[in-house]
């Protein structure tokens, strides 16, 4: 007789959607990255050369070309301007999801490992890198696909499944460089070891079984890449892109605090960042595995913030380790009402979001007021009382599902809200639509590096700017406003006024 599916089960899938998928195409591509890698990836379909990614049809060495192939392979499928860029990113979110439990059941049991999923999936930080057509999550995915698959070896020197372990890490470089490298440090740590053998135990990474298919996955690409196009190659991905962006602010002007990956990584976990309460106990850390997993969270942690150059997503990595914690220790609380309903209150943020994201994304959050109060932002609290109640009576599950349940509203929320002024100040869709008949007419007097970008991609062949060819009408847009459309001659200060 065939087993029944849990109701919760079933929950899953409009969450599922209205986390990732629900109006993909309601903003056009933004920010200065979405759209270049989407013309790189455009690019190699188009061409059929999968081997050099190319940027207005120059060589662009800034990411190794796993994203590029995701894209490429939805951009020869014809999914769209927005869709192609977006869904393979989306469907890699969702199909780790589904590993990441099947592998913490395995390991930890299925109420953690439900848990910790619903943790991870409904994480702010997720919910956004899992929509951007970015490298972040793919390598998010994959290192951490190789993190999970090695637990059973850092508990009980099992080393079935390093060989999967090395693939996932394999394409983790293809994702993002060296970066993965030192993330998987914690792997060489000799959890439960005696010293003076552990080295021995870490020659398993160095056999033919683990160590040919991490070879045989990376090295195709690279030895290509650099065959075609040499020393310019490397020098633009491994030292301009890894050690410069690592040690100087001057070229990509990313400079922050070595303390700004703390706050972001709070940030990131919403609404369940007081869950990290629960990991607080000595007896919680008795297990190498959960020593394994603070190592993977607080080394790279350091690693991020010891970087000159940082932005917010490079942190990404790092929550599903966070995630398995929390979720381990919400698993094995005894009372966990007080924690969880500070959860539910946080939902307030996605009502804070809303109407300030169009002004924080150019901005910046810290430069950007905050809105007035709105009735609604009292709708969390009221939530709060239902998670009470179900905590109280020993529904733990169904209370973290209505928190869930509560992150996907509040992401509807920020769509619906944000996304529309978004689409006219933050990407040139719109513009594009507008201007394509008269744009052998147009230069560009001055755009911000985004909206240029983004521009690039929806016109496919750059329109010069007003020094290289002066023409009857020049482009400009203000930092806050919309792009506009203005006859030669004129001041931007005057335009400002």
């Amino acid at each position: 007789m065939a087993r029944k599916i849990p109701p919760a089960v079933w929950l899953l899938l409009p969450l599922a959607y209205f986390l990732f998928f629900f109006d993909m195409t309601r903003v056009g591509l933004i920010g200065p990255d979405e759209p270049r890698y989407a013309s790189i990836a455009r690019a190699m379909a188009a061409t059929g050369d999968w081997v050099t990614p190319r940027l207005n049809g120059q060589p662009w060495f800034e990411k190794p070309a796993l994203l590029y192939w995701m894209e490429g392979a939805a951009f020869r499928g014809r999914l769209g301007a927005e869709v192609a860029p977006r869904l393979p990113v989306a469907l890699a979110a969702c199909a780790f999801l589904l590993f990441f439990w099947w592998m913490l059941r395995r390991e930890f049991g299925t109420r953690a490992a439900s848990l910790s999923t619903a943790i991870l999936g409904t994480s702010g930080g997720w919910i956004v890198c899992a929509q951007v057509g970015v490298p972040d999550l793919p390598l998010t995915v994959t290192f951490s696909a190789a993190m999970l698959l090695a637990l059973p070896w850092v508990a009980r020197r099992d080393a079935k499944l390093l060989p999967a372990a090395a693939v996932c890490l394999a394409l983790a470089v293809l994702a993002k460089g060296l970066v993965p490298l030192v993330l998987v440090t914690p792997l060489l740590v000799p959890w439960g070891r005696p010293l003076r053998t552990a080295w021995r135990d870490d020659l398993v990474w160095l056999r033919p079984r683990v160590l040919l298919p991490f070879l045989v996955v990376v090295l195709p690409w690279y030895v290509l890449c650099t065959w075609r196009n040499g020393i310019p190659f490397l020098k633009d991905l491994f030292w301009k892109h890894h050690f410069e962006r690592f040690v100087s602010a001057a070229a990509l002007q990313h400079g922050q605090p070595f303390w700004f990956y703390l706050p972001v990584l709070l940030a990131g976990l919403l609404p369940w960042t007081p869950l990290a309460v629960l990991t607080l106990r000595r007896t919680f850390l008795k297990d190498p595995r959960r020593l394994f997993l603070l190592c993977w969270l607080l080394l790279g942690l350091l690693f991020f913030s010891a970087s000159v150059n940082k932005l917010p997503a490079y942190v990404l990595p790092l929550l599903p380790a966070a995630a398995v914690l929390m979720g381990l220790g919400l698993a094995e609380a005894g009372n966990a009402a007080p924690t969880l309903t500070v959860c539910t209150v946080l939902l307030a943020a996605f009502a804070v979001a809303g109407p300030i994201l169009p002004a924080a994304v150019p901005a910046g959050l810290s430069r950007v007021a905050p809105p007035p109060f709105r009735w609604f932002w009292l709708l969390p609290p009221a939530l709060a009382a239902g998670v009470w109640m179900l905590e109280r009576h020993g529904r733990r599950l169904a209370a973290v599902l209505t928190i869930a349940a509560g992150t996907a509203a509040g992401t509807v929320y920020v769509k619906q809200v944000a996304e529309p002024e978004l689409d006219r100040t933050a990407s040139a869709r719109g513009l594009w639509r507008e201007i394509a008949p008269r744009a052998a007419a147009i230069c560009i007097d001055w755009l911000p590096r985004g909206m240029q970008y983004s521009l690039d991609y929806y016109s496919t062949a750059p329109l010069p700017t007003c020094e290289q060819r002066a023409r009857p009408i020049e482009l400009l847009q203000l930092q806050g406003q919309a792009p506009r459309l203005m006859p030669p001659g004129h001041h931007a200060a005057q335009v400002g006024q």
